[in-house]
Order: C-alpha cells, then structure tokens, then sequence
C-alpha cells in the first residue's frame, strides 16, 4: 500500500522526511527549559538539539548561536507576561486587579518548568536585551500600579512597586520548586497569597536611606575567611567570573594554598551552602525546642530568616543564581537540605493554618522564601529597620494571615 502523508514518521508520499511545521516552536520550548534547568553556561547547542531530536548542523540552520536560542528564550518568558495582561480592562479597579493576576498565575503554571529563567540566568543577556526584558516587566508593573492606585490612593510610587514585586514574587515562586498540588488549588491559593500582600501597610522606606552597616567580622582561620570572601565575590562578579586568583587575592594567601582546603571553585560553593543550610537547621532546631507556642514560633523563625537574610544577602542571592554551578551529586544533597528546612516550616504551618493542607502550606512557604530575597534585590538589601519591617510584613501576612507590631531589632 502506498504511503501517504501523515502517516506518523514525517515522510510524504515520495518516502523524503519533511521538516515538522512546529519545528522552531519546538526549539523554542526545548532550549527554555534547558537553559531554566542547567543554567546558560551549562547548556550547548548540542544540549538542545538532542532535546529536540535534532543534529547540531540541523539547529544551526534556524539560529546561529546559543546566544540567539537564549536571547529568545528569556525575552519570550517577558512577552508572555506583557501579552497575558495586555487584554485586562474594566472599570471596576478589584476586578482589574484580579484578573491581572488571575492571567499572570496561569502564565507561571504554563512555563514552571522554564520560567526560573527570567528570574536567575537573564543577568547574561547583553545590554540592550537586558534593557528589553526590564521593559518589559515594568510593562506589567504599571498594569499593577493602574488599579493598585485607585484602590490604595495613598500608597507612595515605592510603595506601589514594593507590592507589585510583592505579586510577581508569590505568582513567580512557583518556578523555583517541583511541589505539587492540584492546578485549580494552586491557582486558588496564590490568588489569596496576593490579596493578602496587596492589603498590608508598609511603612515610607526613603530613597537614599543610609543602611545600618554591621562592622566587617575578622575571620578566625583561613578556612572561613575563604568561605567567607568567596561568597561575596560570587555575589558581587558572579560564579564564573570569578578566579581562584581572585580568591586568594581577597583572603590574602597564594592561590595554591586554596587547594590546601578545597578542590576547586565548586568545592567552595558546595561547602558555603552545606555550611548555610546547618546554621538555618539548628537555628530551627533551637527554635523549636525553646519555643512551646506555634505561631509564636513561626513568628520568631520568619524574624530570624529575615534579619539574616539582609545581614548576609550573598548566601541568599548566590543560592538562587549559582547553585546550577554544583555538581549534580552535590546539587542533590542541598535540595534535599532544602527540603527538610521547607517541611520544618510546614509542621509549624500545620498548627497555625489548620485549613490549609501540608501541601498548600508547602506553596506558601516557597511564596514567603521568595518574597525575601525578590523584595530583598529590590532594596539593594538596604539593612534598615524599615526595609526588615516591610519584608517582615509582607512573610507573615504569607504565613500567618497577619502581620504583627515590632520593636526595632538589632541587625546580626
């Protein structure tokens, strides 16, 4: 019998295999979710044309480089944001407002497992891609700011891009772990998570605020003050722009001497992470045991992870941009260290949200982690009273349903 066209192997009646029609779509989505999961450095045009089902040559003939691919990737995620809230209008400002956010929550469960992207790797795109991609997020913010306004007329122009970063925070936290639970709840659930953050009071942080600097801690042994320097130079050059040269010049000590500690730069990362995530553990662990009252505990865990958070904000920010850069054995073991902080929260969720599940408290916990270091790169991680409290403000309302009245707390 003749073979006809469609018969499932791509080849037409005369048996020559035709290209698909989807074909470029297809290495759209394939080099998205490749470079959201193995970073822009991790990512060949090989990667990508294996993903498709492709050769190389073949991939070259729709893009000339795995800048071209990247480029793509991440401004399509911003378009995305751009065209899902180009429709919403009315005259009613809450309904506007709902349904803006109701599109952007449906944009984010469409790419979870590309739209870490836009979020972590697009400091690599050159420098008017990168103007492109932040006009279009300031695009979205001022389709916030529109009915955010005639809601809250009082809020300052801070205040209003505080809260709109505040949204895509929550609805964007979603990217950056595989929990699960039901689409309609998770849409119903962050839907609440970004009422609840767009009610609260924040207080007037000024422009040009002088942080409350800590004094410089004089590391005791070479070993942490390689930790130490290491981590903020990741944070201040990036990962791979980083040298050991750099290292050593920053500690004070021959390059070679590094190697007397740690095999090589990613031996460093791993070891500041593990280092990290014991510290948060049994400061959760002393928690927990010296405080009897659950959401007095909660409370206590959120202002602790907050004012450590904006005393050493390289931890948090490195974590988030260069934990690709691990091995994979050792990017396993700090997801599972991850993990087990993120339950730690949840079983004191579970006594302080009884109405939610473990499952929709685990949402809530990666919305409120979220928020602290998105709210935290928006203030520069000014360490000022009033940039805590705002960030305290916006986690418990998260967690708890409220936010509560504090006293000034002393920057560690």
């Amino acid at each position: 019998m003749a073979r006809t066209a469609g018969d499932g192997d791509g080849r037409d009646v005369s048996g020559i295999r035709r290209r698909p029609k989807d074909r470029k779509a297809q290495i759209a989505r394939a080099s998205a979710e490749a470079f959201s999961a193995l970073g822009y450095h991790g990512v060949s045009m090989e990667t990508i044309a294996s993903r498709v089902g492709i050769s190389a040559a073949a991939l070259y003939r729709h893009y000339s480089s795995k800048y071209e691919l990247f480029r793509g990737a991440v401004l399509n995620l911003g378009q995305q944001l751009v065209d899902c809230t180009a429709q919403v209008d009315g005259a009613d400002p809450q309904q506007v407002l709902d349904q803006l956010v109701s599109a952007l929550i449906e944009t984010a469960m469409a790419n979870r497992s590309s739209g870490g992207l836009y979020r972590w790797e697009a400091r690599y795109l050159h420098g008017e891609d990168q103007a492109m991609l932040n006009d279009q997020l300031r695009t979205v913010h001022e389709r916030i700011h529109r009915p955010l306004t005639a809601l809250r007329p009082e809020l300052t122009s801070r205040q209003r891009f505080t809260l709109s970063t505040a949204v895509l925070s929550i609805v964007g936290s979603i990217v950056d772990h595989r929990a699960k639970l039901p689409a309609a709840q998770v849409h119903d659930l962050l839907t609440q998570l970004v009422r609840t953050a767009l009610s609260v009071d924040l207080p007037d942080v000024p422009e040009h605020q002088e942080p409350e600097v800590a004094p410089r801690r004089v590391e005791p042994s070479k070993y942490e003050a390689l930790l130490t320097e290491s981590m903020r130079l990741f944070n201040l050059n990036g990962y791979r722009e980083t040298s050991m040269d750099d290292i050593a010049s920053a500690v004070g000590m021959p390059t070679s001497g590094i190697y007397k500690y740690f095999s090589g730069k990613s031996d460093i990362l791993a070891a500041a992470f593990r280092r990290a995530s014991d510290r948060l553990s049994a400061e959760l662990s002393t928690i927990v045991a010296t405080v009897s009252d659950p959401e007095e505990a909660l409370a206590t865990v959120i202002d602790a992870y907050v004012t450590r958070s904006f005393a050493q904000p390289e931890l948090e920010n490195v974590y988030y941009c260069e934990r690709l850069n691990l091995s994979a054995a050792d990017q396993r073991i700090l997801r599972d260290l991850q993990r087990s902080t993120v339950e730690s929260w949840v079983e004191l969720m579970g006594a302080v949200r009884p109405e939610w599940t473990p499952a929709q408290s685990r949402f809530a916990v990666h919305a409120a982690t979220s928020l602290v270091i998105d709210l935290g790169r928006l203030m520069r991680y000014s360490n000022s009273h009033e940039a805590r409290t705002t960030v305290e403000r916006l986690v418990d309302v998260t967690l708890l349903g409220r936010y509560r009245l504090r006293t000034a707390l002393p920057t560690k």
